[in-house]
């Protein structure tokens, strides 16, 4: 089925593509300017973290992410090289790794968590009612929950 959609649909998908780009590099500068790394590095730390074990497969990690999945191998070598990951073959499956958070990797995570929910509160949340805020998120869901 053909579905076109209204000019004021096309309207808000540009505006919520722009407002995501605009908000990301906001967030990214404010990190920045702390003299912390990009906040893809926060990402896989924040969802290593939140693991019990504080180990994920690296496919799993793909599959949780909310920035960029591409060149994720290469951003985990950094993280490695950086003493905040460390990638292990998984003993269940040779063709996969493990990506384990270290102790430096919590504490930059931890580190990091400030200057970005200043950010979110800044250039986010200061513009939206709790009404608003509710009501988006439950918007956003619904666009999450649809299938394919």
């Amino acid at each position: 089925m053909d579905e076109k959609p209204s000019e004021t649909a096309v309207t808000a998908w540009a505006r919520l593509l722009r407002a995501q780009q605009v908000l990301l590099e906001r967030v990214e500068a404010e990190l920045k300017q702390a003299d912390l790394p990009p906040l893809e590095w926060y990402d896989i730390l924040l969802e290593l973290k939140r693991e019990e074990s504080g180990r994920l497969r690296q496919f799993e990690l793909a599959g949780k992410v909310l920035l960029s999945k591409y060149n994720l191998s290469r951003l985990l070598d950094r993280l490695e090289d950086s003493g905040l990951v460390k990638r292990q073959p998984c003993k269940e499956d040779a063709r996969g790794s493990d990506v384990t958070i270290t102790t430096a990797g919590r504490a930059l995570q931890k580190k990091m968590w400030p200057v970005y929910q200043n950010a979110i509160g800044r250039h986010f949340a200061r513009h939206l009612s709790a009404a608003d805020a509710e009501q988006l998120a439950e918007l956003m869901q619904r666009m999450i929950a649809i299938p394919a």
